[in-house]
């Protein structure tokens, strides 16, 4: 029994590789979050988003 349980322990011995895993793609997606809100709130994206927006409301 003893045997058994060693090998499981060798075998499966990275039960905390998943939680590092995940924070580290929580970080990415905020990271990325963060980059993408920096870039949609530019003056030039905000212009062109609203201008869009306004030819689409506005449309015959």
């Amino acid at each position: 029994m003893r045997a058994k349980r060693a090998f499981a322990q060798l075998a499966y011995g990275d039960a905390g590789m998943a939680t590092a895993e995940y924070a580290i793609g929580t970080v990415a997606a905020c990271a990325f979050a963060a980059i993408l809100y920096k870039v949609v709130t530019s003056g030039t994206v905000s212009g062109a988003l609203s201008d869009l927006l306004n030819r689409a409301l506005h449309a015959v």
